[in-house]
């Protein structure tokens, strides 16, 4: 196959797509690096200020880890641990903590590879899901304590 061939095949597949109305949708808002290490120290500060050792983890709104620390002395299992928080998180929409209350009271089916403790909280700027932070380590109420005080440091919120 020649070169032009090459070139010209996938532009035209593009051409083709955007003819048809296959037009990529504008991305949604998601969380910045900065906005994520800005919440992960002031959790951590939280964190600290209380004698817990957490790992804390920022996702976007698809789920997919922005920034992640684990302090001195947070157990290794708590890294599997604020993944599955913020699975639960982007599936539902909702706090961890509230998941595993409706778990509990049987109004909601199990999510594969959830988990119901707190700790998880979407991150809403503005009333849009830019994404979901989690922490691991304390007490549930203590994990989402930290968050709290993580999405706070951002202007966020966490659907509480």
């Amino acid at each position: 196959m020649s070169f032009k061939k090459m070139i010209r095949r996938p532009l035209f597949a593009v051409a083709i797509a955007f003819a048809f109305g296959f037009i990529p949708k504008a991305v949604d808002a998601q969380i910045t690096m900065a906005q994520a290490q800005t919440a992960v120290d002031a959790a951590e500060a939280e964190a600290r200020a209380n004698d817990w050792n957490l790992t804390i983890l920022v996702a976007d709104a698809d789920g997919v880890p922005v920034y992640m620390r684990r302090m001195d002395g947070a157990s290794a299992r708590t890294t599997d641990i604020v993944s599955r928080k913020v699975h639960v998180v982007i599936t539902t929409g909702g706090t961890s903590g509230a998941y595993g209350q409706a778990l509990a009271a049987g109004t909601v089916d199990s999510i594969p590879g959830g988990i119901h403790y707190e700790g998880g909280l979407p991150i809403l700027m503005n009333g849009e899901l830019i994404g979901a932070m989690s922490a691991s380590g304390a007490r549930g109420s203590e994990d989402a304590q930290a968050v709290m005080a993580g999405l706070a440091a951002i202007g966020a919120t966490g659907g509480n």
